[in-house]
């Protein structure tokens, strides 16, 4: 088969579509022969040589597919060849085939094509497990996005609104925010003109963000703490903003607030599909019902990867940015 592989960590020019063996289904895999896949910001990471693949994944980049079953390995049932899917994966996705544990693998959503399920496996499940299952994002709260553009971003308004919170997102144009509004962003504030902090509390009368889901780090820990409410929760999910930043504890306590964070590549098998179990659970349905949806910005011809990666560098798009296979 090919491959996208990294012979030199670099700029997105170290991206290599070449010939690799073919990945073989141990006991409770499943072989995918893959359709599509989705740039996320752990693939550039791992470019640069930065984000390892944890040991025993596929050494290519890509944490999520779509595509049809190829084989099925020893141990696993509920599956047939030929069945239209998608996963979660540690690694592989940028190839042609990709092997992946029975438990992180999810059907396409009735109504939903191959290119663009590929779009849904790692935002939904890291939106679910960070805003859902860990803060406990309930109806009627607020909760606060950072960069509610992104494909994490995209996802989080959906699943917010479709639970009955309120949202609250930063953008860096006003065209991003628009299409937030677009997905039911209630709160829209432009991160390069206004400080979130105040945004937020004016527009619920001093109260703050029950919830925020922040990919910045340490830029941003500070406000965050700041902009909490009494009882607040923070899910940290990245740093692009830095890995060391300065924490008020005294600010923390007196509001009560808690601080999770978390990644999802290295979680081990059976954390993934209990996540993955309850996506399929509560996602799936409003997937399928259409009240949530994948944001797709474009498709990129895998071979041509680092176009794509350069497109998320840039940092012009909305959503997700998805590599078709050949």
């Amino acid at each position: 088969m090919h491959a996208i592989t990294i012979p030199e960590p670099g700029g997105p020019e170290a991206l290599v579509w070449d010939e690799v063996p073919d990945p073989e289904p141990g006991e409770g895999e499943v072989l995918i022969q893959v359709a599509a896949s989705a740039v996320n910001r752990a693939d550039l990471l791992q470019r640069q040589g930065f984000y390892d693949p944890p040991p025993g994944a596929s050494p290519y980049p890509g944490l999520e597919c779509s595509g049809r079953v190829a084989a099925i390995g020893s141990g696993v049932s509920g599956w047939n060849v030929g069945d239209e899917v998608c996963a979660l994966l540690s690694g592989g996705g940028y190839a042609e085939k990709v092997a992946v544990p029975a438990g992180q693998v999810l059907p396409v959503p009735a109504g939903l094509d191959l290119n663009r399920a590929a779009a849904l496996p790692e935002v939904v499940c890291t939106v679910w497990s960070n805003v859902f299952m860990i803060a406990h994002l309930r109806p009627g709260e607020t909760l606060l996005v950072h960069g509610g553009s992104s494909g994490i971003g995209t996802m989080a308004i959906q699943l917010a609104k479709a639970v009955g919170a309120k949202v609250a997102v930063t953008a860096g144009t006003q065209d991003k925010l628009r299409q937030c509004a677009e997905l039911g962003a209630d709160i829209l504030i432009n991160y390069r003109e206004q400080d979130f902090v105040e945004e937020v509390r004016k527009a619920t009368d001093g109260k703050g963000a029950d919830v925020i889901l922040d990919n910045m780090g340490a830029k941003y820990l500070d406000r965050n703490v700041r902009v909490l409410a009494v009882n607040g929760r923070l899910a940290i999910i990245g740093m692009q903003g830095g890995m060391k930043g300065e924490l008020n504890i005294g600010a923390l306590l007196a509001k009560r607030a808690a601080i999770s964070a978390t990644s999802l590549r290295a979680r081990p098998l059976e954390e993934k599909r209990a996540i993955v179990a309850a996506v399929r659970e509560h996602v799936w349905p409003l997937v399928a019902g259409g009240r949530v949806r994948p944001v797709v910005d474009r498709e990129v011809p895998m071979p041509d990867a680092a176009t794509a990666h350069r497109v998320l560098e840039d940092g012009g798009h909305v959503g997700k940015v998805v590599l078709v296979a050949p």
